[in-house]
């Protein structure tokens, strides 16, 4: 019988993967070896920083304002757009490891959720970039920010920090603008980035869920008054103001309630 490998040591490789299929293949074996027992937690391994995860030479990096244009009136707009999300969809793989390597006073299913997260984030980051295959495009292209990974870097030091202000902040943003891309994306004929936005926005409703989770469980170990301690740090990271409108129903689904929603609406 085959020995169980460390599991740390096995996500960092992953982190540290410069090469994006090598990472989403990766990724996927992680969640399959850690469902399988054949990974263990052997926590005495260093804790990296990964100031910078392992990532393919471009897209390069630039200040948000340096972005290209993403209107839809255009081809290159379109696949500026695509780019766009392929490229938080590549961030949210590298997230979802990071979360399951960095916190480890956190119980086996808290890796086994960050795991399954990545797995999917890996899928999702396909869809997009087969589709810029087939337009003559590539990840890579076209300027990118890094202002998800930023606030992964941010939160590094505190898991409820992250789970309140990584799927709680920054990816349920992508569940308040995701429907109205998928109308634009209609309106322009586009169906496939239609069906692909469908799948990922579904999917990132279980995301923020699982963010969602941890960070209750986190609040609750800690004696926290869970919307007490969230509005001291949007007022702590986000100077008390998050960008809207909110997509109640989406939210809901991904475990917000109405008062909580109320509350970053009245902060507007």
């Amino acid at each position: 019988m085959t020995e169980p490998r460390f599991l740390y040591p096995a996500i960092a490789r992953a982190l540290g993967e410069t090469d994006v299929a090598s990472k989403c293949d990766m990724a996927r074996c992680l969640a399959q070896d850690w469902r399988g027992r054949r990974l263990v937690r052997g926590d005495a391994s260093r804790i990296e920083a990964f100031d910078q995860p392992g990532r393919p030479e471009r897209p390069r990096l630039v200040d948000p304002r340096e972005v290209p244009r993403r209107g839809l009136t255009s081809d290159r707009g379109r696949l500026v757009m695509l780019h766009a999300f392929a490229h938080i969809e590549f961030n949210a793989i590298n997230l979802a490891l990071d979360a399951a390597y960095r916190f480890r006073s956190m119980p086996d299913l808290f890796i086994e959720d960050w795991l399954g997260v990545a797995v999917q984030e890996a899928e999702h980051f396909k869809l997009i970039n087969d589709y810029l295959h087939d337009l003559g495009s590539y990840y890579g292209e076209f300027p990118a920010h890094n202002g998800l990974w930023d606030m992964v870097c941010k939160t590094r030091h505190d898991v409820l920090h992250r789970m309140a202000l990584v799927p709680r902040v920054m990816e349920a943003r992508g569940l308040d603008v995701t429907p109205g891309l998928m109308r634009r994306f209609a309106e322009v004929g586009d169906e496939r980035a239609v069906s692909i936005l469908q799948v990922i926005y579904r999917e990132e409703i279980g995301h923020v869920r699982i963010g969602n989770h941890w960070y209750h469980f986190c609040c609750q170990q800690r004696k926290l008054d869970a919307r007490e301690t969230f509005r001291q740090l949007i007022d702590q990271y986000f100077s008390g103001r998050l960008r809207g409108p909110f997509n109640h129903t989406a939210r809901i689904d991904a475990g917000f309630d109405e008062d909580e929603i109320n509350m970053l609406e009245n902060s507007l």
